[in-house]
């Protein structure tokens, strides 16, 4: 009998383990910025959030749309803005890493087809452990409801 209760405890922490980083994190907000026509990559953002009391490595991002897909950041470079490759994007335990524009951010590279406004991107994160998780990404146009600022004019009422 407890050789039995043995198998059943080491079973659960083997399921345990298979779960991975992937069952701890949720992923709020994904989407995809809709580029120019022709535009050779376009970024992915979302908010990623470890519920879980360890923390977790993004190490890899997949997608069908793209030929390439890589983690990147954005750096001050002696006063100019560049894009870099990361090798992994931490999310601490209990906390959060926001991929946003100037910042973290899946980049989608090479694409295979422009992108249209509203399709949904399948993005299938890789975490350290070797679990994985598929996000829907909307591709949005950020630009849609932006409008240029008029210049005040200044003496007219």
């Amino acid at each position: 009998m407890k050789r039995l209760s043995v198998l059943v405890s080491s079973l659960f922490v083997s399921l345990a383990a298979l779960a991975g980083a992937a069952d701890q994190v949720e992923v709020h907000e994904p989407y995809v910025r809709l580029a120019p026509p022709n535009a050779p990559a376009t970024g992915a953002f979302m908010v990623i959030k470890n519920t879980g009391d360890t923390p977790v490595k993004v190490v890899k991002a997949e997608n069908p749309t793209s030929n390439l897909t890589e983690l990147h950041n954005h750096i001050n470079d002696k006063g100019v803005m560049r894009m870099r490759q990361v090798p992994s994007i931490d999310i601490p335990a209990k906390g959060q890493a926001e991929l946003k524009p100037g910042g973290l951010h899946v980049m989608l590279i090479d694409m295979k087809a422009p992108l249209k406004e509203g399709q949904i991107v399948p993005i299938t994160l890789g975490f350290e452990d070797g679990s994985s998780k598929q996000v829907e990404a909307k591709v949005i146009n950020v630009m849609a409801g932006k409008t240029m600022q008029q210049p005040v004019q200044h003496g007219q009422h």
